[in-house]
């Protein structure tokens, strides 16, 4: 089959997160039809979890690219670089504190930035409810998008924007993610600076960190009043049947954490004590460093799907570099095959680099050595 050009293809998006929306808004902006087929039911499903700090030399590129930017700066927290590191018993270490109008990486909650990237949108570019199963039809296309609920689609390109599990990478790589051996447990506090007022002054308006080179401790301001605290631990993937626990059992839970923090001091350990709702384990997964495949004329993929990395400030700013390159690769070729070339040839050494680079690294979690970061005048004597 010949490739198509772009402009007359069906380009199919596999999943609704910051990569694949910001593909599919730089697509339409560029006259080029795009849909995107996502597994939950609709946007307002499930929580989108904590914030978010965009990079100037890429997550904000991409979102100059989409015409966002602006908006972004207007939703964006220039504050929330504010970052704050302290020993076990929260006396602080070092402060490193944003210059006036710094805007290197401000932050925003991944439900606003979902938002603003949804609301972009060409009314009905997403299709909730469509779980992919698989990816069927030849290498040279047409392709067939097999949904959990019987229906297929068929199309001249698949995109896998769908994450650390992606559906779509068996259909060029046979990787999958393997547990590094670092477990986050998230925790919880609304309407901080009243019910929570200690932990607010703690955290700050930006984010305050502990670690003893074991487990560490992890507070993130929110907007809306909101405060995200990540327990940060070495533990078995599961850690919570083992101890005879349910992911439910939130007393349990939190029993079982104090006992491993019984060293920490209270103003630190408040994290853990005075938590609202359940508890949410997220083991911490990457893929293979570094992750490439043979180039396929009719598939490829973006973000965690291609590149899944520790939490080490990457992962968000890559998948939109990732979703920007690609949909300029495609407004700018004559056949998909083309674009998909130009677009990998670029994004596969890129995402080797970084993947290698932090391969291994997940344990600097944990480190109780500062950032680098951190110079000497933010370190507190």
């Amino acid at each position: 089959m010949t490739s198509p050009d772009p402009r007359q293809a069906r380009i199919s998006i596999v999943g609704a997160g910051p990569g694949g929306l910001t593909c599919a808004r730089i697509l339409q902006r560029h006259g080029l039809a795009v849909t995107v087929y996502d597994r939950d039911p609709d946007p307002d499903a499930r929580n989108q979890g904590g914030t978010l700090d965009l990079h100037a030399d890429n997550g904000q590129i991409a979102l100059r690219e989409a015409g966002l930017l602006d908006e972004f700066f207007r939703l964006c927290r220039p504050e929330g670089q504010e970052n704050r590191i302290m020993d076990v018993h929260g006396e602080l270490r070092a402060h490193l504190v944003p210059d006036d109008g710094e805007l290197f990486k401000p932050e925003i909650d991944r439900g606003q930035l979902r938002d603003l990237l949804l609301n972009s949108l060409e009314p009905g570019t997403v299709r909730w409810g469509h779980e992919l199963g698989s990816v069927g039809g030849p290498a040279a296309g047409p392709r067939t998008l097999h949904f959990a609920d019987g229906t297929t689609v068929g199309t001249d390109l698949v995109i896998g924007a769908d994450g650390a599990f992606s559906r779509v990478r068996p259909t060029v790589s046979p990787a999958v993610p393997r547990y590094v051996g670092i477990s986050f447990t998230e925790a919880w506090f609304h309407d901080v600076e009243n019910r929570h007022p200690e932990l607010a002054a703690l955290v700050g308006p930006g984010s305050a960190s502990a670690a003893d080179g074991e487990r560490a401790l992890w507070g993130q301001r929110n907007s809306g009043d909101h405060i995200r605290v990540y327990v940060l631990r070495k533990a078995p993937v599961d850690w919570i049947t083992r101890a005879g626990l349910r992911p439910d059992d939130t007393a349990g839970i939190r029993a079982h954490l104090l006992a491993e923090f019984a060293a920490w001091g209270p103003r630190t350990k408040q994290m853990i004590t005075d938590n609202e709702g359940a508890y949410v384990d997220r083991p911490i997964f990457a893929l293979p460093a570094p992750h490439t495949w043979e180039r396929n004329p009719t598939v490829t993929l973006l973000g965690d799907a291609a590149h899944l990395m520790p939490p080490l400030g990457l992962g968000v700013n890559l998948a939109m570099l990732d979703a920007s390159e690609l949909a300029l690769a495609l407004a700018g070729s004559t056949t998909v095959d083309e674009a998909v070339q130009t677009y990998e040839s670029t994004m596969l050494p890129r995402s080797a680099e970084f993947a290698t680079m932090v391969e291994g690294h997940a344990e600097d979690l944990l480190s109780g050595d500062l950032p680098p970061e951190f110079d000497d005048e933010d370190a507190r004597p």
